[in-house]
């Protein structure tokens, strides 16, 4: 059985002006629930990740500030919401929601969580909307509990993991690959293992053909023991700032082969959600539930 992570904070509202981003996180848990495709059972509440465990990943003096409440206004500015102990502890527990996570990867093969997929975050900062880097903190944390040896991070969200990149630029053990827009955000890109820029307009045949060709042969040559995936469905037409041209049914295609691609290779994996901002929220909801249905079908 498939295991999630979700909370309610997931979808905690923030300010006027900043609720959308948070209202995927309640729909979507109720969509699969309602469609039957999942079942209570399926779900887990996590707790809030412990400050050691954050530290492997992220400077104290960052943490501190997150805690305290003392982001500065540019601080907050870069980040995309304002700061408040309750944005804070929804971060900790989505932190903890993805190493929670790992253990029942290791179990099922895969293992979700509703929210995360924050790779903007660096150690010393957040931005883009991600205060915490949580596949940072659980690929740390897996590494320093010498769960694993060698991690695979796929981000496929349109957006560079700029973040994540920086994280990892000097550790052999994690190998970052980002499918992302060239001329999209991040404007300033860092340097993943593997980074694969995509020009705008971008077709969807165009992109799982590059996925199909880029990702077998990446297992190959890293020989990895465990992955995240990053699923962010920004890749869509429909999308405000995506800037592709991937329809729901191949974004859905996309799923399905790193599923299977990482089922045949018998990697356990745990997958966030990232980016989505299509005007209409119905979409970007189906998208991301077509991620969960595909888990609970193939595994």
């Amino acid at each position: 059985m498939i295991r999630i992570a979700f909370d309610p904070i997931y979808a905690h509202p923030l300010p006027e002006g900043h609720r959308f981003p948070m209202l995927k996180y309640e729909l979507i848990p109720g969509q699969l629930l309602h469609e039957g495709s999942v079942s209570k059972d399926h779900f887990f509440s996590p707790t809030m990740c412990d400050e050691n465990i954050v530290l492997l990943t992220h400077e104290k003096t960052y943490l501190d500030k997150l805690l305290l409440q003392t982001l500065s206004t540019s601080e907050q500015r870069r980040i995309g919401f304002p700061q408040s102990p309750e944005l804070t502890k929804r971060e900790l527990i989505i932190t903890q929601g993805t190493i929670d996570c790992c253990d029942f990867a290791f179990e099922n093969g895969v293992a979700l969580n509703v929210a995360g997929g924050t790779h903007h975050a660096f150690a010393d900062r957040g931005e883009g909307f991600c205060l915490l880097n949580d596949m940072a903190v659980a690929s740390n944390y897996l590494l320093h509990q010498k769960k694993v040896n060698k991690i695979l991070i796929i981000d496929l969200d349109v957006h560079q993991g700029n973040g994540t990149a920086k994280l990892f630029e000097k550790n052999p053990s994690v190998f970052t690959f980002s499918m992302h827009g060239a001329h999209n955000y991040p404007f300033h890109k860092e340097q993943s293992d593997l980074d694969i820029p995509l020009k705008d307009g971008t077709s969807g045949q165009q992109y799982l053909q590059i996925l199909h060709d880029t990702l077998p042969e990446l297992i190959k040559k890293v020989n990895p023991d465990f992955a995240f995936y990053l699923s962010g469905v920004d890749i869509l037409e429909t999308d405000k700032f995506g800037k592709l041209k991937v329809t729901l049914e191949e974004c859905k295609q996309r799923d399905a082969f790193v599923f299977r691609t990482l089922q045949k290779n018998n990697i356990p994996v745990v997958v966030a959600m990232g980016g989505g901002y299509s005007p209409d929220v119905r979409m970007i909801v189906e998208a991301h539930c077509n991620t969960f249905r595909l888990a609970a079908d193939l595994y």
